[in-house]
């Protein structure tokens, strides 16, 4: 096992290789790579099989056990999102804002590799995948680390990544995997200066705040999705129902997934009554405030914390608002900045939500569960960033690269 030293050495000698393939050669791993995923999908099951049952003996909640368990149908869509990543437009080389100084110079920026990229990340063996597709597609090598509930899932499909690379004639450490899962590897992750160009962390809240606070490399900061739907007044019931069930319930352990419904209160005593038999036939909990409670029944009352707390399970909080100052004031004091919601048929409000709310992501008339690089149109994604440095939103080719200038001349110097 290589130390993170010797980890960063290898894909600072391996990114320039990577820099040399030209955009055939990438697309051409890419794409071998997704044809092993699925001939080893029996060899990825038995791993991921392995880590499902440490997690439940760990007693690790079902609804994070469904991000980390691998089927044959997850793995196809692992390898569509190879595909679908090698059919994208080549992220780099473009030059582009040309112009002719009056001295004569010509100057230009170039789209090109960020260098070598590190992913931090936790129970979801598919980023394995996405970053790996991503982030050699965009040029650069890439440093993972997963976490340990899916390190045998990890580190088959990497595995498996290697042997395509290396039948290719290319070198495998474009891609490498940390197999340490301590966390004192993760703090020296978080400090590779020199190797690591870019650090990305993918995970809960903790996860994130421990790198933020502690990397000295550059980081994007993604992901923790206090979400909000507002259902306005002038909203159509049948739609805000069926969005806010979306919202919550189609896969509730995702960033991306709802976790607090305002709903204005001239509408509550027909919505709520609605939404709430809609949300229990799909098991999900609500946390209301007492003016809620009054229109839903049973449920838990909901305190302070509720309303900051992303659930990552089959839990909603709920609260009647005055109309939409209350709800965009709520979303401003307790939202992290992913993805807001608001279902409404009065322009005039639409347009003060999506002017005024300061997510990445917001939504008129639509489910936050469509947050997402695929659903975007980008092919895999390596995260969703909730910081605005950079790239904001889902990441996909063209926020993975950067850029430099260019300068053409014919002799000049400066006076």
């Amino acid at each position: 096992m290589r130390t993170i030293k010797e980890t960063g050495e290898a894909a600072l000698a391996a990114k320039r290789e990577l820099a040399r393939l030209s955009a055939a050669d990438k697309n051409n791993i890419l794409l071998k790579c997704a044809a092993a995923l699925r001939q080893n999908a029996d060899a990825v099951i038995a791993a991921n099989t392995a880590d499902t049952e440490n997690a439940k003996a760990a007693g690790i909640k079902p609804s994070l056990t469904d991000r980390l368990r691998l089927d044959v149908s997850r793995i196809n869509a692992m390898a569509e999102g190879l595909e679908q990543v090698a059919a994208l437009p080549e992220p780099t080389g473009e030059i582009f804002d040309m112009k002719t100084l009056p001295n004569g110079l010509v100057v230009g920026k170039k789209r090109v590799p960020m260098g070598v990229i590190g992913i931090i990340y936790e129970a979801r063996p598919n980023v394995t995948s996405d970053a790996f597709g991503l982030c050699i597609k965009a040029g650069s090598a890439v440093i993972l680390r997963g976490g340990k509930e899916a390190i045998n899932s990890n580190k088959t499909t990497i595995s498996i990544f290697r042997e395509v690379i290396k039948g290719e004639g290319v070198n495998p450490d474009i891609v490498q995997l940390i197999e340490d899962t301590s966390r004192e590897s993760a703090t020296a992750m978080m400090k590779m200066n020199g190797y690591i160009d870019v650090l990305i962390p993918r995970g809960g809240a903790g996860l994130i705040r421990s790198v933020v606070q502690n990397a000295t490399v550059p980081v994007i900061e993604t992901g923790v999705g206090n979400c909000h739907v507002f259902v306005d007044k002038s909203a159509k019931l049948e739609d805000a129902v069926n969005i806010i069930v979306n919202a919550k319930a189609q896969r509730p352990s995702v960033c991306n997934a709802a976790e607090t419904l305002l709903v204005h209160g001239d509408i509550a005593a027909e919505f709520l009554p609605a939404a709430a038999k809609a949300l229990r036939e799909k098991n999900v909990e609500l946390r209301c405030d007492s003016e809620a409670a009054a229109y839903v029944g049973e449920c838990v009352p909901a305190t302070e914390e509720d309303w900051a707390t992303e659930y990552l399970d089959y839990i909603l909080a709920v609260k009647v608002v005055g109309g939409i100052d209350e709800a965009i004031d709520h979303i401003a004091r307790y939202s992290t900045g992913h993805s807001e919601a608001i279902v409404s048929e009065d322009y005039t409000n639409c347009k003060r939500f999506t002017d005024e709310v300061d997510s990445a992501a917001v939504y008129v008339n639509a489910s936050t569960r469509f947050t997402d690089g695929n659903e975007f149109g980008f092919g895999a994604e390596i995260g969703i960033s909730t910081q605005k440095l950079h790239a904001r939103g889902p990441m996909g080719l063209r926020e993975l690269t950067t850029t430099k200038y260019i300068i053409y001349g014919n002799g000049q110097i400066r006076k």
